[in-house]
């Protein structure tokens, strides 16, 4: 009930980002305005799953090639009572995974190819259990849409300031000049939020489903350790930051005051709040 909620906040988010710009050209631009957020909305619900997939250049997973992913898949799938979900890679080497779908029937795991090669079996199989705790839990849909929705803000504000430039209502002079920079300021400060609305404690239950799950939280324990000292080392070059909280680990360098904003809490936490499970 409360990711539904959130579901429905951040979709209205979008409306109103849309309808403010649209505002920027008069009673025409609100109507496409109003047609473009709604079109939006039904894409991101839909197809938001398929857009971070084609970000990320995944791809299904050869069923022959990764006989042993499937197999750990499967095993935690059925732990959890989920159908099964599709298995994708990502061409790269650096080291993560994420879970993405509307629910559990249209779900996708997705690793990399370097976590394939960093983690042993173990530690494999406690971040599937990770990440299809997050499609039990029912966070997939909202991390998706959210991922989507704060990549739409840049090329709002994109948008607006070319607006602004060679379109709008030039009767408003200075107007423009004043709302595109209070766009500037705003926009940033939205997408923000909306990451941060990906609570962090999503991810903490997240990590204790999964140990449970499979009864093993040292396995875990032991990837994120893995995987937070390998994206320090090999953090990935292609995607967005909007899609950072879908991830297992932050795939991105995080440095000084942008650490303090992570979508993620910080894996030395996590990794105590595992040691702490007792069966």
């Amino acid at each position: 009930m409360i990711n539904q909620f959130k579901t429905v906040l951040l979709l209205g988010a979008l409306t109103g980002l849309f309808l403010g710009i649209g505002y920027f050209f008069g009673p025409s631009g609100l109507t496409i305005a109003l047609i473009m957020a709604l079109v939006m909305n039904l894409i991101s619900y839909f197809f938001a799953h398929k857009i971070v997939l084609f970000m990320y250049r995944a791809k299904e997973a050869d069923k022959t090639k990764y006989k042993g992913l499937y197999r750990d898949v499967k095993q935690v799938s059925e732990l959890a009572n989920l159908p099964m979900p599709k298995v994708y890679i990502v061409p790269t080497n650096a080291f993560n995974a994420f879970a993405t779908g509307r629910n559990p029937k249209h779900s996708v795991v997705a690793v990399t190819e370097g976590i394939l090669e960093l983690l042993t079996e173990k530690e494999l199989k406690g971040v599937i259990a990770h990440e299809i705790s997050h499609i039990r839990n029912r966070d997939i849909l909202i991390g998706t849409i959210a991922a989507v929705i704060a990549g739409a803000i840049s090329y709002i504000a994109f948008m607006a300031r070319w607006g602004a430039i060679f379109g709008g209502d030039r009767d408003r002079g200075g107007g423009n000049i004043i709302g595109l920079l209070l766009l500037g300021i705003i926009t940033p400060i939205i997408a923000l939020i909306i990451q941060l609305a990906i609570s962090r404690s999503r991810e903490y239950l997240a990590d204790n489903t999964g140990a449970r799950l499979i009864k093993d939280p040292d396995a875990l324990a032991s990837a994120l350790i893995k995987l937070h000292d390998g994206v320090k080392q090999n953090p990935l070059k292609f995607g967005s930051e909007s899609t950072a909280h879908m991830f297992i680990v932050c795939p991105f360098n995080m440095k000084g005051v942008m650490s303090i904003l992570s979508t993620h809490p910080s894996v030395t936490e996590r990794v105590k709040r595992l040691k702490a499970i007792k069966f």
